[in-house]
């Protein structure tokens, strides 16, 4: 847990740095501009929690290839690459293992808003390049290999339950002839080392093909809430790599109100010092995408004015793999949720689906009981951020956006029912315990504090308390 001093500190930097933060490095803010990116991202900033969908052709093979488990313990959406198989033989082998059920689609949507999800972003397409619309640009796709728009159905679906919507599209392409793979030293490809198995390739005519699917995904399934963009090294990114200013552009000019992350570069200026997931920086340009998104870690001490998404799994695996068995609990997850909004962060909880749509039980369990909690708790999240009231080391601390009340979010329960808690506002006495009818007494002695927790939050998984406050401007 971040100390006292360290937690007001990141408090004061929010508000400070902010501004300057979220504009061009060196140039003076649009003002129109800056309004419409604070409209745009506010309910983005408010939903606070999402669901991320790993799911294509590996998703059937589960980790799995020649009758044993891969070697590999993470990232089975990347089993072609860890078993170097080109891509006509990992088609031969997983296309007749991927067979989605029907209505597999309004499991995911229903199961994430029970679980007080407010967006869902799925795999449109993977590094392996099979894509889930009905593409006219390949035939590598569900429409020519299922006869079936998987993206309209989860799309549709998503809105059915009230859910934003959000495209993960890989830019890299294991499938394509023309994607020149040895222009860079870093990105995955299965066949890295070895010469194109077809002659030389131009790389700009699979640029084209990104963006004339893009353009399909951009045009044919309504409004797109996020892009999610994966993704770039730091010797192949942006415009060389991508003309990812074109194309960023291209999706902004059919979906003014879109989100996107900052994957198509690898640069100080969008967030990145370096190649590893962890090798975030404290700023972003808006000009490279509208929020940074650590991988598999939650900042230190959160990301001062910058917008930022934590993206993790609830095993070891994006895509599913039926000999990951290493499970976070739910209450590590909750935790963990609660931890990035109190540190100004969003939350994308990723699920792995098999191969038939289903989604495995170990993750619906966990789901179910964030549900469950998020059903009492979820003020404490939703429209929630980081708060002036220091974190202690027992658990966390999140307020609304607009000052209206604080939630003290109790990790660690008292044997004695007593908690230290410093730094809350003058006129906190009085709390109450979500999902029931109990008060909590807060009592002042000096400069210390104290939570009288009631026996009731014994029996509760991560009990919060809320502590009403006078809205901002009342």
């Amino acid at each position: 847990m971040a100390s006292q001093t360290r937690s007001q500190k990141v408090f004061l930097l929010w508000a400070l740095l902010g501004a300057c933060l979220l504009q061009p490095v060196g140039m003076a803010a649009d003002p129109v501009a800056v309004k419409d990116r604070e409209q745009r991202m506010q309910w983005w900033r408010d939903a606070r929690f999402g669901m991320f969908v790993h799911w294509g052709l590996y998703s059937g093979l589960a980790g799995t290839w020649d009758e044993k488990p891969v070697k590999a313990k993470v990232n089975m959406e990347w089993i072609q690459q860890w078993v170097k198989a080109d891509t006509d033989t990992y088609a031969e082998r997983a296309i007749p293992h991927f067979k989605p059920k029907p209505g597999f689609a309004e499991s995911w949507a229903k199961l994430a808003k029970q679980a007080g999800c407010e967006y869902l972003v799925f795999t449109t397409k993977h590094h392996d390049g099979f894509a889930l619309h009905d593409s006219a640009m390949t035939d590598f796709d569900a429409g020519s290999v299922l006869q079936r728009d998987l993206v309209r159905e989860i799309v549709d679906a998503c809105r059915a339950e009230g859910l934003r919507v959000g495209f993960y599209h890989s830019v890299i392409d294991w499938h394509h002839d023309q994607y020149a793979y040895a222009n860079s030293e870093q990105l995955p490809h299965p066949l890295r080392g070895k010469p194109y198995p077809n002659g030389e390739r131009d790389h700009k005519k699979y640029v084209k093909f990104l963006h004339d699917q893009v353009g399909e995904l951009t045009e044919n399934y309504g409004p797109v809430d996020i892009i999610w963009w994966d993704y770039s090294s730091v010797d192949f990114q942006g415009d060389e790599a991508w003309e990812a200013f074109a194309l960023m552009d291209k999706v902004r000019s059919r979906h003014p109100d879109v989100i996107m992350n900052n994957r198509l570069f690898r640069i100080v200026e969008a967030g990145w010092k370096g190649q590893g997931m962890a090798n975030f920086v404290l700023q972003l340009d808006p000009k490279y995408g509208d929020f940074v998104t650590p991988e598999q870690h939650v900042p230190d001490e959160g990301m001062p004015g910058v917008d930022w998404e934590t993206c993790m799994t609830m095993n070891k695996t994006w895509g599913f793999s039926e000999h990951d068995d290493a499970w976070k609990s739910p209450d590590v997850l909750i935790q963990r949720l609660v931890e990035i909004v109190s540190k100004g962060g969003n939350f994308l909880l990723n699920v792995g689906p098999k191969g038939d749509g289903s989604i495995p039980q170990e993750s619906v369990e966990r789901l179910e009981v964030i549900g469950e909690w998020m059903s009492r708790n979820g003020d404490a999240i939703h429209k929630a951020t980081l708060s002036s009231v220091p974190s202690p080391s027992w658990g966390r601390v999140t307020q609304q956006n607009d000052g209206s009340a604080i939630y003290v979010c109790v990790f660690e329960k008292p044997n004695d029912g007593l908690l230290e808690l410093n730094g809350m506002p003058e006129g906190c006495s009085k709390g109450t315990l979500l999902g029931s009818s109990e008060t909590v007494h807060f009592e002042r002695e000096g400069a210390v504090g104290r939570l009288h927790i009631p026996p009731a939050a014994n029996d509760m998984l991560l009990p919060v308390i809320r502590f009403p406050q006078r809205a901002k401007g009342r």
